[in-house]
């Protein structure tokens, strides 16, 4: 039986614009395994996060713990596509460097989707009651302000996906 390398698939978009909906079609893939941020973060500090920065201490803590985990996966063979958002230069950083810690092949798939679109998701999310967390429109702009489209002098094999791939 042949085992094709192990891949870590990463996800780069606004708010609700799709990221996590791609995860799970790309977790589909036999040895394959998804890792979401939400829900880790849900499980393990619902109860400490009220604003944008109490996302992001827990987050911080969350990725020292999973980046190393994530680099075993993919150094026994597992393929994984993780559900965090590489949204900012920093957390590329950070996921360069589970790269480069496992030696394996990446996508980055960057979801180019109109703000128009996410908040149209966002709201019938929010409505729909099951994710975990509920983002304002608010809140919504603030984590924008912070979203920098990923470029090739990054270093990452980039896949763009537009709104209608993401759904």
């Amino acid at each position: 039986m042949s085992r094709s390398s192990p891949t870590l698939h990463l996800v780069c978009g606004k708010v609700a614009s799709g990221k996590s909906t791609l995860t799970r079609k790309l977790g589909q893939s036999p040895g394959t395994v998804v890792i979401a941020e939400d829900d880790w973060l849900s499980a393990l500090f619902s109860d400490e996060m009220s604003s944008i920065s109490d996302y992001a201490r827990c987050a911080a803590k969350l990725r020292n713990t999973m980046g190393p985990h994530v680099a075993s996966l993919l150094k026994s063979g597992v393929s994984v596509v993780l559900d965090f958002p590489a949204n900012t230069l920093a957390s590329r950083t950070w996921m360069r460097g589970i790269i480069q810690a496992a030696n394996v092949a990446h996508r980055l798939h960057y979801l180019d989707v109109p703000d128009e679109v996410c908040i149209a998701r966002l709201r019938a999310r929010n409505a729909g009651g099951e994710h975990p967390f509920v983002v304002t429109d608010e809140q919504f702009r603030q984590l924008s302000e912070h979203f920098v489209v990923p470029s090739t002098g990054e270093g990452f094999n980039i896949v763009r996906h537009g709104p209608d791939d993401t759904r």
